[in-house]
């Protein structure tokens, strides 16, 4: 058995941001709450290899791994995997981009397995990730039409 997710959002926020905020990983810190810190291993072409490390669980343990992933900004994707697959055996995700008459869709898709002997199974990450993408969104969301509407704010006080 395999997990696979599909979850998106739509954010009221011009193209160029949203596109430029949720790939700028060195500040992913800021823009997830799940991220303690991201650090950059090496770009080569558009791809970009990368550590990820979350804050603590319920446990106190601290989950890290690397992955890689390569946006494309003229099809509006961005395609990533991990490359240490921890207790998957492995994790592919898309992200997508469609401008909309109220903004942007955002939408990450989850193709992945989990290893025998991970401490979960397909179903039960396939929930988690489900839950949590939903939170990580609506989170994200929020922070970009926050920029949004300060740099509206700040053109239309500009221009006074």
């Amino acid at each position: 058995m395999a997990g696979h997710t599909e979850n998106s959002i739509t954010i009221d926020a011009p193209l160029d941001l949203v596109w430029e905020m949720t790939n700028d990983l060195e500040n992913w810190p800021r823009l997830f709450s799940e991220y303690a810190s991201v650090e950059v291993l090496s770009r080569e072409g558009d791809t970009t290899t990368f550590r990820l490390t979350m804050h603590p669980d319920e446990n106190g343990k601290v989950w890290s791994w690397v992955s890689e992933r390569t946006p494309d900004r003229e099809k509006l994707t961005v395609r990533a995997r991990r490359v240490e697959t921890g207790p998957f055996a492995h994790m592919d995700i898309l992200w997508e981009y469609t401008e909309l008459p109220g903004g942007v869709r955002m939408r990450w898709t989850q193709d992945f397995a989990m290893k025998p002997d991970a401490p979960v199974d397909d179903e039960w990450m396939t929930d988690n990730i489900n839950r949590n993408s939903r939170t990580q969104m609506a989170l994200i969301r929020d922070r970009i039409e926050q920029v949004a509407r300060d740099s509206e704010n700040a053109s239309v006080a500009s221009s006074r």
